[in-house]
């Protein structure tokens, strides 16, 4: 099989697969970071760490043989069920923050960001829907578009609340807090009214906002590398959220699986509509 071939095999689906699995696995080094500038306070702030060791181990097997995916269902599951625990527990913990004490706009600024341990739950919900819907029948797409909607959503809320910290320094940083807004808004109507032509748009949208996130990164890294006289280990601790911005990339990819998704689906029901139709004026004919 050339490697064209091998492109054209790829589907929607074993996309989001590698997508659950990449995203359990770099979300271990962004809780590293985050973590760190709290020097690990509680033991417990190493779960997700060691969580996002071990669940990518577990599903990559899956993801290299379809032999293997057609055995594995239980550990996916597991895997699944146990990120969606992580999830909640670190939001749980989260809220025991500042701001559900005495609930003032200052302290919901700099409290912990009870939303962010929410990511583990949306990969979870990712990894159970993979095994609980056909990758071709009607829900499966429209499911990832709202999740995608859901991780929309909750970086809006994040990008605002991260640069009021910064009390918007930079008129720049409204940049992403707009963009998440918009990117929201494209994904609401698409995925309730999935017109084609909207599906296009929404992905041009998508690449916009992807763009924004690989910028901020950049901007990020630049503003951290500035105090020169800071060793480079706290710059990345203590400064700007480095990996932050990558979330606008990350929830685009995302976005872009679903509409793929039902686009394609979309297309082979033109397709078999078109052979329904040429076979009934066959016989008429």
């Amino acid at each position: 099989m050339t490697l064209r071939e091998r492109l054209g095999a790829v589907t929607p689906f074993f996309v989001a697969r590698a997508f659950a699995l990449g995203n359990l696995a770099f979300l271990g080094v962004d809780i590293l970071l985050a973590h760190a500038a709290n020097d690990f306070a509680l033991p417990a702030e190493w779960l997700p760490v060691a969580f996002s060791l071990v669940a990518p181990l577990l599903l990559l097997p899956g993801l290299v043989s379809e032999r293997l995916w057609a055995r594995t269902r239980a550990v996916d599951v597991a895997v699944a069920l146990g990120s969606i625990a992580v999830g909640v527990a670190g939001m749980i913990l989260h809220l025991h923050s500042a701001f559900f004490e005495r609930q003032s706009l200052h302290d919901l600024v700099y409290t912990a960001p009870f939303v962010a341990p929410l990511s583990y739950v949306g990969l979870g919900l990712l990894v159970l829907l993979n095994r609980m819907e056909a990758p071709t029948g009607p829900a499966w797409a429209s499911w990832v578009v709202m999740l995608a909607l859901g991780g929309s959503v909750g970086n809006l809320g994040l990008s605002l609340l991260d640069h009021a910290q910064n009390g918007f320094f930079s008129a720049t940083e409204w940049v992403p807090v707009v963009t998440a807004a918009f990117g929201t808004s494209f994904l609401l109507v698409a995925m309730l009214r999935p017109a084609r032509g909207f599906l296009w748009l929404t992905l041009g949208m998508m690449g916009v906002q992807a763009a924004v996130g690989v910028l901020g990164f950049a901007l990020h890294v630049l503003a951290n590398l500035r105090h020169t006289n800071v060793p480079l280990r706290d710059q990345i601790i203590y400064g700007a959220p480095i990996f932050a911005p990558l979330l606008f990339a990350d929830i685009s990819v995302l976005a872009a699986i679903g509409m793929w998704g039902l686009m394609r689906n979309a297309a082979h029901a033109q397709g078999s509509l078109g052979v329904g139709s040429l076979a009934h004026a066959s016989k008429e004919g």
